[in-house]
């Protein structure tokens, strides 16, 4: 049996692209790993959706080369490459059926008419349209749009297919559907997928790894786990998900643990897991995400826990769980997220309390940068 893991099928290196004097991706280098469904995340600006034209052909890079399956691609046009794009507005043909939709690329490229037939019909089982074959857009409801759009770049069959905001244009709801029914497509077929967003659960829900963008760099790429739990640095930890982010001094280190005076929070140190040799007197950064901390208006056993002390400012109801927005006596604040266990009409905290807040030690990031 071979454990040998998949090899790059996209190998970027060193790739700038500049826009006048703007520089839109600043020497970024990344493999996307053979037959995975990778995201690049990141917000408006970012880079993100440059990265994806430059893959796809349609932006040359100012310096800087891109391989796709070991053949440089570099100075190679878009309809060369083993790659088809799916365009965030779909871009479908409105006098086409769905069919002819599908078959469009097909049809581009001389394939023999009985071989578009079998692969159209494939391809619209796969997505589940086979009995909209007929229909055209405009009585398509979104989520079938897309999966009409989503047919057309795969019968082809690309070694590569990037995705750019493939959810934008759905509700709420929808959304959250079709990203698992895109995840398990993409599992079936084995293809490797590029999806590029600014949506952080769509990232996370989608992809097997995550390369965070910023400014035109990589400030992370890892598994979802990874980014989320272990963030490289301050930037990736306030943009992926809510968290708590405080400055401190170390005051003391050993044992694998550092105590940190933050004196916004106005307490005793906390107790941080230390990831490497930080000497006392360095300031470093603190994270705590949100639905760690338990809050409490009994004081907590403070055994390997972190215990501060608030007043209940704001709160949010949502049902399934609720957020509490707390204030110490710095002034400083701290978001609270707990799952709502019990069927209550009361809550079990209200505006006003005083209350105690506690997290389990490892649960803090130390954050250098």
């Amino acid at each position: 049996m071979n454990d040998s893991p998949p090899s790059p099928l996209v190998q970027i290196r060193e790739v700038t692209k500049k826009f006048g004097g703007v520089t839109a991706v600043d020497r970024v280098s990344l493999d996307i790993l053979r037959g995975e469904l990778f995201a690049i995340l990141g917000s408006s600006g970012c880079g993100k959706t440059t990265l994806l034209r430059l893959l796809a052909g349609f932006e040359e890079p100012t310096s800087g080369r891109i391989l796709i399956d070991g053949a440089d691609m570099t100075d190679v046009p878009p309809y060369e490459r083993p790659v088809n794009l799916m365009f965030q507005s779909y871009a479908l043909f409105p006098h086409m059926t769905v069919a002819q939709n599908v078959a469009y690329g097909l049809k581009k490229e001389h394939v023999p008419a009985d071989r578009i037939r079998e692969r159209v019909a494939e391809m619209l089982a796969l997505v589940k349209l086979e009995a909209l074959a007929g229909r055209k857009p405009e009585k398509l409801s979104g989520g079938e749009k897309q999966r009409v759009a989503l047919a057309r770049a795969l019968v082809k069959r690309p070694k590569l297919l990037l995705l750019d905001e493939p959810m934008a244009a759905l509700d709420k709801k929808l959304r959250q559907h079709t990203q698992f029914e895109l995840a398990n497509l993409q599992y079936q077929l084995g293809t490797t997928f590029v999806v590029v967003t600014h949506d952080q659960s769509e990232a996370m829900t989608l992809a097997s790894r995550i390369a965070v963008m910023a400014e035109g760099r990589i400030a992370q790429v890892g598994t979802p786990g990874q980014v989320y739990e272990f963030p490289a640095n301050r930037y990736v930890a306030s943009f992926v998900g809510n968290i708590n982010l405080f400055d401190g001094r170390v005051t003391a280190a050993g044992n694998g643990q550092l105590s940190v005076k933050c004196e916004t929070l106005g307490s005793d140190e906390l107790s941080v897991i230390s990831g490497g040799e930080i000497a006392p007197g360095s300031t470093v950064c603190i994270a705590v995400r949100p639905e760690k901390i338990t809050i409490s208006r009994q004081a907590p056993e403070a055994r390997d826990r972190n215990v501060i002390k608030g007043t209940v400012w704001d709160l949010a109801y949502f049902g399934d769980q609720s957020l509490y927005r707390v204030r110490l006596k710095s002034g400083a604040e701290l978001q609270v997220s707990a799952q709502n266990l019990r069927r209550s009409e009361k809550m079990t905290v209200e505006w006003d309390d005083e209350v105690f807040l506690s997290w389990e030690v490892a649960s803090t990031v130390l954050l250098q940068s």
